[in-house]
């Protein structure tokens, strides 16, 4: 499992042209699900994204979590996280999950950050999307699954 972590002032996704889902400071986080994650990978990176401590204090350092500042998080399928581009000019799927398992353990990822009192929203799972994102830093982190 890969997650690309964007810390936000504010994201959006839309499909068709209607905001599916949005938010304010917080994560944009782009979910790749891959063949061989579990249950425990899902929580792991759940808990990764809820209190990994990338948002300022009252300092200015890199203390705080999107739990402790009341942030929200944006979900976001995407499979071609778990494409390969090392070999050829097109890039390989064979690593991302089918898209029954993939669905089933998104839809347990954004239902476990939001058990730990996130705001969670989310994407359309398999739909055309488009997102737009005000990253703020830039902060931006990819996180696999050990």
């Amino acid at each position: 499992m890969r997650a690309v972590l964007q810390r936000v002032l504010n994201a959006n996704v839309r499909v068709d042209q209607v905001v599916v889902g949005q938010i304010e400071r917080g994560w944009l986080v782009l979910l790749g699900v891959e063949q061989g994650d579990t249950v425990e990978s899902v929580q792991w990176l759940a808990e990764k994204t809820v209190n990994l401590r990338a948002f300022a204090d009252d300092h200015g350092k890199m203390n705080r979590s999107v739990l402790d500042l009341a942030g929200q998080v944006l979900i976001v399928s995407q499979f071609t996280l778990a494409g390969d581009c090392r070999k050829g000019r097109r890039p390989s799927f064979d690593r991302a999950a089918v898209p029954e398992e993939a669905r089933k353990l998104y839809e347990l990822f954004c239902n476990q950050v939001a058990s730990m009192g996130v705001r969670v929203e989310r994407g359309i799972f398999q739909a055309d999307m488009q997102v737009a994102l005000v990253n703020d830093g830039p902060v931006t982190f990819v996180i696999d699954h050990p």
